[in-house]
């Protein structure tokens, strides 16, 4: 080989060499950091390929010994890992990592981390380290992890109550199998109440008013924030070791309800049923109302569908719920809150969503997309123009009518105005027999095929 080429190869292999530098500098500075007991900071070395794998932990699942690990990489949540002698300080909305040297970490643990107004209600916690232990003892001695959380922000609406709060509390405790305390800051004892049957389901132990019990408490180690997937969902890949799906919640929340349903079908009279496919329906008052209810039912009622027709509120017993609709065959309903009871349905039944103007976005992303990887059948029924209340109040060309996506490239306060806080509909008998009768059909041949959840198309 000439010398010239010996030249040129030695420069592209540093030049090689250099890019791989960069390259791994790239993937190292992207994770999650551990701050280490000596007050260093050490790089995590998962990649966003590895995390993509069945078999790989997640950032700061598993952080050293007397360390602080945040990961701060989702855009929805921030979840941080301390271990070692930790202890809670609610005085100072703080949690200390005693007999160790680490920079400190602000944390509001809550889900909607890039909601700023919301996220100033949420409760601050300072996580730092401190070598005076004789200045903190321990009140009561934990031999559990902790995981802490708010249950503040949107709290209050069903649907922010499971997305924001009770399927990250899923994916983000139930690894530890019951065997984990739960800290609450932003504590609400009407949620505590309304999820009753829920929290024992996954935890073994009461839950902790984080801001108003001033004893310190003490954990092996405590992780602060929960982890979240998206809209009403659960990727498998994001789960390890576990692995755990929509299908595996709907089957938590089973057993978790079984107890109280047990109870009530022991204490109330049966309620009585017949062959036919189970259709609840879940009306709203005020803002996307249906006008014309007794219709809708008749119609339902016509094409062979038992009724049941469903009012909620906040008082609306979970279990309840929980018992009708999983006894049903089909769920109808306007896009809304109410919708997100669709989990509470059986994998392979029947998800009918009325769409109403300006609505589309919400109705897919929040609704027929977990319906459908939870696994319902799915029958949108998108309303005209001249089935929207909105007919009556803007001008046939107006945009309101005409374009709905404009209107809502305005932004979030203009779309909750116009077409989720003022539009009801009257739903077109005509056209509606489409669909019903395509989910009605659907049911039967489903039961017909004896094939469970499977779908007979």
């Amino acid at each position: 080989m000439e010398k010239g080429e010996r030249r040129a190869l030695q420069l592209l292999l540093v030049f090689f060499l250099a890019l791989c530098s960069i390259f791994a500098s790239h993937l190292l500075s992207s994770g999650p950091y551990v701050a280490d007991d000596v007050g260093g900071v050490a790089q995590s070395k998962v990649s966003a390929e590895t995390n993509s794998k069945k078999e790989a932990p997640l950032p700061c699942s598993a952080p050293a010994n007397n360390s602080i690990c945040c990961d701060r990489s989702h855009y929805r949540t921030d979840v941080c890992v301390i271990r070692g002698d930790v202890r809670t300080s609610s005085l100072t909305s703080s949690i200390l990592l005693y007999n160790s040297s680490v920079p400190p970490q602000k944390i509001r643990p809550y889900t909607r981390k890039w909601e700023t107004s919301v996220m100033n209600t949420i409760e601050e916690l300072t996580l730092a380290s401190s070598n005076d232990a004789e200045k903190t003892r321990c009140d009561v001695n934990h031999s559990v992890p902790a995981v802490v959380f708010s249950t503040g922000g949107y709290t209050g609406n069903v649907y922010h109550e499971f997305n924001d709060g009770i399927i990250p509390l899923f994916i983000t405790s139930r690894r530890f199998n019951r065997r984990v305390v739960f800290l609450i800051v932003n504590y609400r004892h009407w949620w505590i109440s309304k999820y009753r049957d829920i929290l024992p389901a996954l935890s073994d132990y009461p839950p902790i008013d984080f801001s108003n019990d001033n004893r310190t408490h003490c954990f092996p180690e405590i992780t602060v924030g929960l982890r979240i997937h998206g809209e009403l969902s659960i990727d498998p890949t994001l789960t390890w070791p576990l692995n755990q799906t929509l299908l595996d919640f709907h089957s938590f929340l089973d057993s978790a309800f079984s107890p109280h349903i047990r109870y009530l079908e022991n204490h109330q009279p049966p309620k009585s049923t017949t062959d036919a496919p189970k259709l609840v329906i879940i009306f709203r008052n005020g803002s996307r109302a249906v006008e014309n209810e007794e219709e809708v039912v008749r119609l339902c009622e016509n094409l062979g569908f038992q009724v049941q027709v469903m009012r909620l509120n906040y008082g609306s017993e979970l279990s309840e719920i929980y018992r009708d609709l999983n006894a049903s065959d089909a769920l109808l309903g306007v896009v809304g809150c109410a919708l997100t009871h669709l989990l509470f349905m059986k994998p392979g039944d029947v998800f009918i969503q009325i769409v109403p103007l300006g609505t589309d976005w919400g109705a897919n992303a929040n609704f027929a997309g977990p319906a459908m990887e939870f696994g319902l059948k799915y029958f949108p029924y998108k309303i005209k123009v001249s089935e929207s209340s909105l007919a009556r109040i803007y001008g046939k060309d107006d945009p309101v009518l005409t374009d709905p996506e404009k209107v809502n490239s305005k932004g979030w306060a203009e779309t909750k105005r116009i077409y989720l806080g003022n539009q009801t509909v009257r739903i077109d008998i005509d056209r509606f027999v489409e669909p019903l009768t395509a989910a009605f059909q659907f049911i039967v041949r489903r039961k017909k095929s004896k094939l469970g959840t499977k779908f007979v198309s």
